[in-house]
């Protein structure tokens, strides 16, 4: 049986977490300013490289550092955050009458 490490993938779920809502934080600013600009696909373009670069970088340094069971952790944060933030932006984009 394969020993799982649970200190790598805490570590990992909370560099995850963190990066997670510094990312769709970002996704948000970037929105509101592409909205206001007169090049918003260039905007948003740049906004998405720098974004996932940062969580990649990120990513690539917790699992160098801390092993595969960091990875896995950092991914099952991402995509959990990921989760509710859809999910807080669906329920933020229906009207207030509409219910």
């Amino acid at each position: 049986m394969i020993p799982f490490d649970w200190t790598s993938a805490l570590l990992g779920i909370g560099a995850g977490t963190a990066m997670s809502v510094l990312f769709f934080a970002g996704l948000a600013v970037g929105m509101r300013f592409a909205l206001r600009s007169t090049n918003p696909v260039g905007f948003l373009a740049l906004s998405a490289a720098v974004r996932i670069f940062a969580l990649i970088g990120v990513g690539w340094i917790v699992a160098e550092q801390a092993g595969p069971w960091a990875a896995l952790g950092y991914a099952v944060a991402f995509f959990a955050s990921r989760l509710v933030a859809t999910t807080v932006a669906r329920i933020g984009a229906v009207p207030k009458g509409a219910l």
